[in-house]
């Protein structure tokens, strides 16, 4: 009998440290699952953060993309403005041409004061044209500069939009 409870008190003993280290793995492993769940909160939370700064990016980069379209619709409007305005010097240039050359072979006095008055007016709109002509111009070249402006600006974005593509592609390996 003696012997009976001597095996069972080791037993005891050899089953109270099983629970011990049961306890202590159980413990490890929790605290393991628990750092993993913070990680992936984390990571979850940063993958929210990368995806809503894409949206915006997404967001500035098509508003920039607008801005640079309506530039360039508007160029291309003074630049046909320029080419009515550069046909109409034209067609004054000769209307003067034509009636300098009948001024020289006119002899009734009266008609040539006429082609003389003619003449005056289509120099004074020649001159009104060839000024809207450099008014135009000069607004060409500054939209033309703030048109590579704004393509510069749209261009950082796009580049900003790879960045932040290339680092959500590199994380997710």
């Amino acid at each position: 009998m003696p012997r009976a409870i001597l095996y069972g008190l080791c037993l005891l003993l050899i089953a109270g440290t099983g629970f011990g280290q049961s306890t202590a793995t159980d413990s490890q492993t929790l605290q393991a699952l628990l750092a993993e769940v913070r990680q992936l909160r984390q990571d979850l939370r940063t993958a929210n953060v990368a995806a809503q700064r894409a949206q915006i990016l997404i967001y500035r980069v098509q508003a920039q993309e607008g801005v640079v379209s309506r530039m360039q619709e508007r160029i291309d409007g003074m630049r046909s403005t320029l080419g009515q305005i550069e046909h109409e010097e034209k067609r004054l240039a000769d209307g003067i041409k034509q009636n300098e050359d009948s001024l020289e072979k006119a002899e009734n006095p009266t008609e040539r004061k006429e082609m003389e008055q003619m003449i005056v007016q289509l120099k004074s709109a020649l001159e009104m044209e060839t000024n809207s002509e450099q008014e135009t111009q000069a607004k060409v070249t500054a939209a033309e500069e703030q048109l590579r402006v704004e393509q510069a600006k749209l261009g950082r974005l796009e580049d900003e939009l790879d960045r932040l593509d290339k680092t959500l592609e590199s994380s997710s390996h």
